[in-house]
């Protein structure tokens, strides 16, 4: 019934937790996909102890095929009615996290996603994740408000029927598992949220979230592709006009000039409009959270008014 499609590399000890989490699953009607982007074989020597427990299928890839690439990769090999990705440094929370998924799975609804708990390595302390009621309306109308904040969360923590035909933009490296819950929410206009936390996510400093959170090299390029994916009709939800205007902000793109920087296409007027009111707001003054809201609400209401959005 389930695929559980693990993309993986290197990290046995994180790997070994999610096999053996695996292994305690009160649900058997699963097979398990691991995808091994490593340049050695100790992911494949850990799969031998499992092979006997529980169904197991391993590919070795023997150029890597890096993140999302790997994602797709593995989701192919899969067989099951539906697709559980599990990345290697998560796992299940509880005995039972995979029957409470197989449970939702006949009520109708193709994508399912759950509560979740953050585990922070370094500290060791936890943060559980979960949606308010009040977001699922929000983002069944308008799925680009997770350009705002993402309140599905990784994909450790979804399972989806294997009928949805979305794949993961391997153009994207921060933005892609958004991008994919944008398409697929597009699609089916419909989704169960279980409100146990059944996945546990691992949190550490090597991630990539690090690497990319904010880094104007990343994120405008992967911002201005999700705008010539669904256009600036988006932008008169305010949630996401507030989005983009926070990302700009952040990353101190002042002028034209900033964006041409990091990408030479060719950005939408909205965006400039945008960029021209937060240019005149004292920088020092949207450091200040609710300035810089007040601020942003006045370039949003002109721009409605001006027909820009």
């Amino acid at each position: 019934m389930i695929s559980i499609c693990i993309p993986a590399y290197k990290r046995i000890s994180y790997l070994r937790r999610l096999l053996d989490s695996i292994a305690i699953q009160t649900f058997t009607d699963f097979e398990v996909i691991i995808s091994d982007d490593s340049p050695d074989e100790t992911v494949n020597g850990l799969v031998t102890d499992y092979d006997t427990r529980f169904t197991i299928r391993y590919f070795k890839n023997i150029t890597p095929l890096g993140m999302p690439a790997n994602w797709n990769f593995v989701i192919s090999h899969a067989q099951g009615d539906w697709i559980k990705l599990m990345h290697d440094d998560d796992w299940f929370s509880s005995s039972d996290s995979l029957q409470q998924f197989a449970n939702k799975a006949a009520l109708g609804p193709k994508f399912i996603f759950c509560a979740y708990t953050n585990v922070f390595g370094d500290t060791g302390s936890t943060q559980v994740v979960k949606m308010q009621p009040v977001k699922k309306s929000v983002i069944i109308n308008e799925p680009l408000v997770l350009m705002s904040k993402n309140f599905i969360g990784p994909p450790s923590v979804t399972m989806v029927h294997k009928s949805i035909s979305e794949s993961y933009d391997e153009r994207m490296k921060w933005r892609v598992d958004i991008d994919f819950y944008i398409r697929v929410l597009h699609k089916e206009k419909a989704f169960i949220f279980i409100d146990n936390p059944l996945i546990n996510v691992g949190i550490s400093s090597y991630q990539v979230t690090n690497e990319c959170f904010e880094n104007p090299l990343i994120e405008l390029p992967e911002g201005l592709l999700l705008l010539d994916k669904y256009g600036t009709a988006p932008l008169k939800n305010i949630t996401v006009y507030d989005a983009w205007w926070r990302l700009l902000r952040n990353m101190n793109i002042t002028a034209t000039g900033d964006l041409i920087k990091y990408s030479e296409e060719r950005w939408p007027d909205a965006i400039i409009k945008m960029l021209k009111n937060l240019s005149k707001a004292p920088p020092g003054l949207l450091k200040i959270g609710i300035i810089s809201k007040i601020f942003m609400f006045i370039s949003f209401l002109s721009n409605r008014v001006k027909g820009i959005l």
